[in-house]
């Protein structure tokens, strides 16, 4: 029986204005953690991030539960989450756990099956995967694997429930289509809140030894364009976090040509920051950013 990939590229959904009609879409909630896949071969799991990094030490609890499923060999690809007391996925509640500030459960919602015992399911269209997916690991009301439910339907109907429950968005995927690694637009998302990742690419002290603010970037046809400043969202503990990955990496000058702050602490932009914000000014700048966590480094 051939033994799946280490890792397969995740497939990404492309940004758009409204969610996509027709009877060839199902929806599903875009939930607000860490994409992985879960390789299993052997009676052993392994988790990667969306990159390719191992992180089963990290998510011990879903490689023991995919470790588990009635299988010799598969790949899963879904997103780890901390749910809050609404049922909501929470990144910064999943940056706690995983820093090891919180005990809070951890679980997989999966919402694909790329490979199941020697067979290679990426040609298959959604429909007949999401059928596999569902034989393979049921419809458990508990545990760290659970499926992603999809729902059929009016795209713009499931898009004002999410918004309802105050949830982060949406993701609607063509029940058709093949997996396809990378950007695609077989794979559609609608953000509720704006939440994005930036570039750090240096801080503000706040004179006590801690971070006023972090200082941001985004990339723009290949160069950095200054994206503002975030204050908020860090407790101290973060904060502390922050500076000792943060320091090792300062330099004299602003990442970002011509950007001058006074006071300010540049660094490399290596470490990416998950924002939240309510748009931006005519400058470019974040508006009412709120830091959530940092992301998976390149």
């Amino acid at each position: 029986m051939a033994s799946p990939p280490e890792w397969i590229e995740p497939c990404l959904p492309t940004l758009v204005d409204r969610p996509p009609s027709g009877d060839n879409w199902r929806h599903e909630i875009k939930w607000d953690g860490y994409r992985l896949c879960v390789v299993v071969d052997a009676g052993k799991a392994t988790v990667r991030t969306r990159r390719g990094h191992d992180w089963t030490h990290r998510f011990k609890s879903i490689g023991a539960a995919a470790a588990a499923l009635p299988c010799r060999n598969a790949v899963l690809d879904g997103e780890a989450v901390v749910l809050d007391e609404q049922g909501r996925a929470s990144f910064s509640s999943l940056q706690a756990r995983l820093d090891g500030e919180s005990r809070a459960e951890v679980v997989l919602y999966a919402f694909d099956l790329l490979w199941l015992d020697g067979r290679d399911l990426r040609s298959l269209p959604l429909g007949a995967r999401r059928t596999a997916l569902e034989d393979l690991i049921g419809k458990p009301a508990s545990g760290a694997i659970l499926l992603s439910e999809e729902f059929d339907g009016a795209g713009d109907a499931f898009l004002n429930v999410a918004r309802k429950h105050g949830l982060e968005g949406m993701v609607s995927k063509r029940l058709d289509r093949p997996y396809r690694s990378g950007r695609s637009s077989d794979w559609l998302k609608v953000k509720i809140v704006q939440s994005d990742d930036f570039l750090i690419i240096g801080y503000q002290p706040d004179g006590r030894g801690g971070i006023a603010n972090l200082k941001l970037a985004r990339e723009e046809a290949g160069a950095l364009r200054y994206a503002g400043a975030v204050g908020t969202g860090f407790s101290v503990a973060v904060m502390r976090d922050l500076l000792k990955q943060l320091k090792p990496l300062a330099q004299k000058t602003s990442p970002v040509a011509g950007l001058k702050v006074k006071g300010a602490v540049w660094t490399r932009p290596e470490l990416r920051a998950e924002v939240a914000y309510r748009g931006f000014t005519a400058t470019g700048e974040l508006r009412a950013a709120s830091f959530k966590g940092l992301r998976e480094p390149e």
